[in-house]
């Protein structure tokens, strides 16, 4: 047995951490028997986050990143499981997409679910034959382009997954309610005011409708508005935000330019603080990345033709982190937002605790250790990040299922990730 020594948890208590030698916790307590691998000197252990919205962009796009670099990201984060959505080339629409995904997966570093997700082409029989981790990127309109369905496929999807009793997320932006007057701009700014805050919260409350006709668990992405949490609270569906609807808004274009380009969009300072106050008191149950890499040539475009996405898996931990100590934000909220509620949401066996029985999914922070964001000490293939400039707390190491993945200067551990459904 091996033995992680004077742990301070998320909630102040300091304990040791026992591992067993199959890669899971044996104990939490004080004084326990077994060999001491680390000392963590009272520093903080969290439970590796659970981050249920990436983009790794394989198969179809490695220029912006891959299995590989993506998941390295995540490791240096203290992120040890994710989620990747369908939106690549191909889609995952079919078992024979769903496959081809995994095969890339296997280079992952980190424990990793599939999406599968819908288009007028989609398979359902052969997607819920496949360890689907839930039926992700449901458009309720035709808004993002190859992925987006009519409201018709959307709701008949939503039923289907109630049926497989498998959980729904969907990118809630309704296209009927976009701005065409925002056309005519060609700064920044154009973008939300195209893709305006009234275009999610129709899009909420048109799925806490569909949810309720199926009885569907459905989970809302990337909620950028407080007027959308909300709903879904009411409407008895469970949401996440982003980091950077959490800490960047439409002040941040100056500096950003069409870097900061992202669907939902940036919103005012004034949405993005009441945003933050729902992280505080619970009403967002869980942060995720909505990690979406491109190079820089491809986002160096004019606001109507620079794609959409941001990276962000290595920044989400450290930002939420660097937060408590300016901020309402509680380390015990961290914990819940990033590991124990995306587990539970998504019933992820295994994940989000650190507690008997549970992986050894695990990453030390020294909370005094504040350092500057910046791309350039990051692993993501893009190289960049909206956050440059600003403060994070890194891990100092991050262990998967008992190995240690991230160690510092010292690199990665062994691509040995695997699909938390199998």
């Amino acid at each position: 047995m091996r033995v992680i020594r004077d742990a301070t948890l998320a909630d102040g208590r300091v304990r040791d951490v026992r591992i067993g030698d199959d890669g899971t916790i044996d104990a939490v307590g004080e004084g326990l028997d077994g060999e001491t691998v680390a000392d963590a000197d009272e520093r903080l252990l969290l439970p590796g986050a659970v981050d249920v919205h990436v983009h790794f962009r394989q198969p179809g796009a490695p220029q912006k990143e891959t299995w590989a670099t993506g998941s390295r990201s995540a490791a240096a984060g203290g992120v040890t499981t994710v989620v990747d959505q369908p939106n690549t080339d191909p889609p995952t629409v079919t078992g024979a997409a769903f496959d081809e995904k995994e095969g890339f997966a296997a280079d992952s570093l980190v424990d990793y679910g599939i999406n599968g997700g819908v288009t007028e082409d989609w398979d359902p029989d052969s997607l819920f034959a496949r360890p689907l981790f839930a039926l992700g990127e449901v458009f309720l309109a035709d808004s993002t382009g190859e992925m987006g369905i009519d409201a018709d496929l959307f709701a008949d999807a939503v039923s289907r997954a109630a049926d497989a009793d498998v959980p729904v997320t969907v990118h809630a932006e309704d296209a009927t309610e976009f701005s065409e007057a925002a056309r005519a701009r060609d700064d920044v700014a154009a973008w939300s005011a195209y893709r305006s805050a009234d275009a999610e919260i129709a899009a909420a409350e048109r799925t806490v409708d569909v949810a309720a006709d199926a009885d569907a668990d459905v989970h809302l992405a990337h909620t950028s508005t407080p007027e959308a949490v909300d709903i879904a609270a009411e409407g008895g569906l469970t949401c996440e935000a982003t980091p950077h609807h959490l800490f960047l808004s439409t002040d941040d274009y100056d500096d950003l330019g069409t870097f900061g380009r992202m669907n939902p969009p940036l919103r005012s300072p004034e949405r993005r603080d009441r945003l933050f106050e729902r992280l505080v008191d619970g009403r967002i149950e869980m942060v995720a990345t909505d990690h979406a890499p491109h190079t820089r040539a491809e986002k160096d475009a004019d606001v109507w033709n620079a794609p959409s996405g941001v990276p962000g898996v290595e920044t989400m931990l450290p930002l939420l982190l660097a937060a408590t100590r300016t901020t309402d934000l509680t380390v015990e909220r961290v914990r819940d937002a990033t590991a124990r509620a995306p587990a539970d949401v998504f019933g992820i066996s295994g994940k989000g605790r650190i507690e008997a029985g549970y992986d050894a999914d695990l990453a030390l922070y020294d909370l005094d250790d504040v350092r500057e964001i910046s791309g350039d000490g990051l692993h993501s293939k893009c190289g960049w990040t909206p956050f440059e400039g600003r403060d994070g707390v890194f891990p100092v190491w991050t262990m998967r299922r008992g190995e240690r993945v991230w160690d510092g200067d010292d690199g990665f551990g062994s691509a040995t990730g695997r699909n938390v459904r199998e």
